[in-house]
Order: structure tokens, then sequence, then C-alpha cells
């Protein structure tokens, strides 16, 4: 299935450094810059983690996907190094 503009997607980066702020600097496979995450707690350097964003952009010419991580920013990866996550459920009011 081909991800789409909208549809959630999992990173799994790996922590670099615990910050005493609270954050952590990750690396991210395929995105070559400094990228930092609010710390998941008992997270160590060396880890690996998951995020989860929303796709923002898909260039299907590059093979590449922008995310939204919510609180950190975006990032564009290749399309190979997300996970498809299954369409948010959307709520409806009464």
């Amino acid at each position: 299935m081909a991800v789409k503009i909208g549809d959630e997607v999992t990173l799994t980066v790996t922590i670099l450094k615990v910050l005493d702020n609270g954050k952590s600097s990750v690396s991210i496979p395929s995105y070559s810059f400094p990228f930092s995450i609010d710390t998941p707690k008992r997270t160590k350097a060396g880890q690996k983690v998951e995020i989860t964003g929303f796709v923002t952009r898909v260039n299907d010419e590059n093979g590449k996907v922008t995310v939204r991580i919510e609180g950190a920013g975006l990032v564009t990866v290749d399309v190979g190094t997300v996970s498809h996550e299954p369409a948010p459920r959307v709520r409806q009011s009464r």
C-alpha cells in the first residue's frame, strides 16, 4: 500500500545522546541533519525508539516523504524508512 498525504507513519530512530533539557539527539535513517525529540522515559543512548508522525508531502519521483513529528518539526526521509500505520480513527460528534 502506497503512503499518502495524511497517513500516520512510524520512524525508528536511534538515541545518540540524552540532553539535560529533557530532549534527546537522535539519528533518523536517510535524514542527514541533527534532530531532537522529547526523551522517552528510561531511554539511554544507543537505544532504538519509534516516533510517529503524519505525512505532509510525497515525492514519488525521488522516493521521499516528508513527515510532521508533533512538537519536533518536519523530516524528509526515504519512503522505505517509514512504517505505514493504519489510518487514524476519526471521532464523529453526535
